[in-house]
Order: C-alpha cells, then sequence, then structure tokens
C-alpha cells in the first residue's frame, strides 16, 4: 500500500486557521513544525552547537509546515482535492497565512512505518506523567522512568490521531497532573485520542467522558484506553457536537469537577457560555489550543461569561487558561 505524505506551508500565524480547516474535512492527525520551535531551540540550546547553516535558517525563517498523511488511493485522492480547494479559499479569506502551499511525496508501507513513527518519542510531563508510545514500552528510557515512579500514559497514535507532542496537549497534562488529586469527575470536550482524559483517570479521578465531534475517535479512545487498563466501567466516549446539540449536553449532565477542552479558539468562545452548568461546584474549566495571537480575545471572553482565569500557561506560541 501506497501513502501520500502531503505538506502544507504556512507561517505561525497561519497554524490555527489551517489545523481548523483540515479538521473539517475529518484530518485531525497532522504533525506541526513550527517556526517558532526552531527559533527557540537556537535561542535555548546553545550548549548543543556551535554553527547553524545559514541556509537553514533562512529556510525555516517565516515559514511552518504541517503534515499529514493520505492512503494513496480513490478516497485519499479525493481528500487530496477537497484540501487543494479550501486551501485556495483560506488564501482568498486570510492574507497572514503564508504560502498556503500544498506539496506531497508517496511513500511505501515501510517508509510510512518509518517517517510517522520518528515524531513520537517518550516523553516525561511534569513530576508525575511519562507518556508513552505503545511500540516504546520496553525502551530503556521508559523502564527507567516507570522505575522512578511515574505514571505511565500508554498511548498508540494509529494513522488519524496523535500523542502529547503538540504543545496545547503538553499544556493540559501538566495542568490535570497538578489538578487531578483522586476521586474526581472528568468531561473531555474535543477528545481526539483520548489522551487528556485517559490521563486524568491515570492519575486519579473515578470516571471520565470522552466526546467528540469524529465518529472515528469513538474506536482509538476506547483502545488507547484499553492499553492503559481501563474499562468501560469508568471511561465513557460519546460522539456529537457539545456547541449544536443541546440534547448531548443535557446528556452529559452534570456535577463534573473537570471539564478540559483543548480544540481552537472559535469553540472555546463557544463552549464558554455553557460549560458553568456542567461543573460541580469548586469545579474547574480548563481550555486550550489557543494560538498566541488570539490569546487575549479568548481570556476577554472567557471573563464576560463569567470566568475567573486562575492560571495561565503558554508554550510554543500556545496558550491554555485554567478557570473557574
Amino acid at each position: 500500500m501506497k501513502w501520500l505524505e502531503v505538506h502544507v506551508d504556512t507561517n505561525h500565524a497561519g497554524l490555527e486557521a489551517v489545523e481548523t480547516m483540515l479538521s473539517a474535512h475529518g484530518i485531525d492527525g497532522v504533525v506541526i513544525d513550527d517556526e517558532t520551535e526552531f527559533e527557540d531551540f537556537l535561542e535555548n540550546n546553545h550548549q548543543y552547537w556551535d554553527y547553524v547553516d545559514e541556509d537553514l535558517r533562512q529556510e525555516m525563517q517565516g515559514r511552518s509546515r504541517i503534515t499529514f498523511y493520505l492512503e494513496a488511493g480513490d478516497e485519499g485522492f479525493a481528500k487530496l482535492g477537497e484540501v487543494r480547494i479550501a486551501l485556495e479559499e483560506l488564501k482568498k479569506a486570510r492574507a497572514d497565512c503564508g504560502t498556503l502551499l500544498m506539496t506531497l511525496d508517496d511513500l511505501e508501507d515501510a517508509d510510512w512505518e518509518n517517517n510517522w513513527k520518528q515524531y513520537y518519542k517518550p516523553m516525561e510531563i511534569g513530576d508525575r506523567l511519562l507518556v508513552v508510545p505503545e511500540w516504546l514500552r520496553e525502551d530503556p528510557k521508559v523502564q527507567a522512568g516507570l522505575r522512578a515512579g511515574r505514571v505511565p500514559l500508554v498511548l498508540d497514535p494509529g494513522l488519524t490521531f496523535g500523542t502529547g507532542s503538540h504543545a496545547t496537549t503538553r499544556l493540559c497534562l501538566t495542568a490535570l497532573e497538578k489538578t487531578i488529586h483522586g476521586g474526581e469527575r472528568v468531561l473531555d470536550l474535543g477528545c481526539g485520542s483520548g489522551i487528556l482524559s485517559i490521563a486524568a483517570l491515570k492519575l486519579g479521578a473515578s470516571a471520565a467522558t470522552a466526546v467528540d465531534i469524529d465518529d472515528k475517535c469513538l474506536d482509538v479512545a476506547y483502545e488507547n484506553a484499553a492499553l492503559n487498563g481501563i474499562g468501560r466501567d469508568t471511561y465513557t466516549v460519546r460522539i456529537g457536537d457539545v456547541l449544536g446539540d443541546e440534547a448531548l449536553r443535557t446528556g452529559l449532565g452534570g456535577g463534573w469537577q473537570m471539564v478540559v477542552a483543548n480544540i481552537v479558539a472559535d469553540v472555546i468562545k463557544g463552549l464558554a457560555p455553557l460549560v458553568r452548568p456542567m461543573l460541580a461546584p469548586g469545579g474547574r474549566f480548563l481550555c486550550s489550543g489557543i494560538i498566541d495571537d488570539r490569546a487575549e480575545e479568548v481570556a476577554d471572553c472567557l471573563r464576560v461569561n463569567g470566568w475567573e482565569i486562575v492560571e495561565t500557561r503558554s508554550a510554543e506560541g500556545w496558550f491554555s487558561y485554567l478557570c473557574r
């Protein structure tokens, strides 16, 4: 089987717009190379290098890239056509997203195996968590982390959904690690692979429900839960649009000690007036997926809707807010 490795060149300001567009076309598993990450590495890791190729610096300047994979068949090429049209529409609507140039490479199965797995490594989050790609369970670094008492969060990103490699997910995991103390009920809106709700359960939450608009998340999240020894007695995955489906919101009920939403700025703004009835007294709303040039806009919307932002975290140009 062959795969299409598709690249979309944008800039830091365009990352959220391109991610949102791809998600609207059912493409949620992406790899992001952000120009700000490269500059941050150069600034903060001088001890590891004494020379930087100027051609490389010039190549990275002003360019961020989103990469995703499609099967090289009729369905994949049809999806590619949809994305090409959507990029043209985005160019007309936004002049601040860089070139929005789309390029692609053909990959054999063996190439796919080597290409997609290279992006996922074990990651220590805060003082307690260790995110472990399923195929690296026996990695010496993983074993050392477990011996040191870290809580393993085992994930298989499969072909569609990622692990905690994106800064927004790491921000949420860090906040959960500091906030979940045991016995909490957690609601995860826009769950994707289920990483945040599964992490909450591993950290001691008593029950979690995960919701996503994409029906592929149902199997992926349950499979990732099973990898961590979590069953459906404590973990529920539901499919639906929380913003537009009042019946779904009613069914989710209230009494949640934590509601987490790692999505995009516009969805978080839509959730701001809807989450309060879902929370137990003293409950918290954790939101992330907010790119830096929209951070204050989202913060203002949260405050207008009665939220107090008690903790702000940021990394690599992305923000998260813990609210009450």
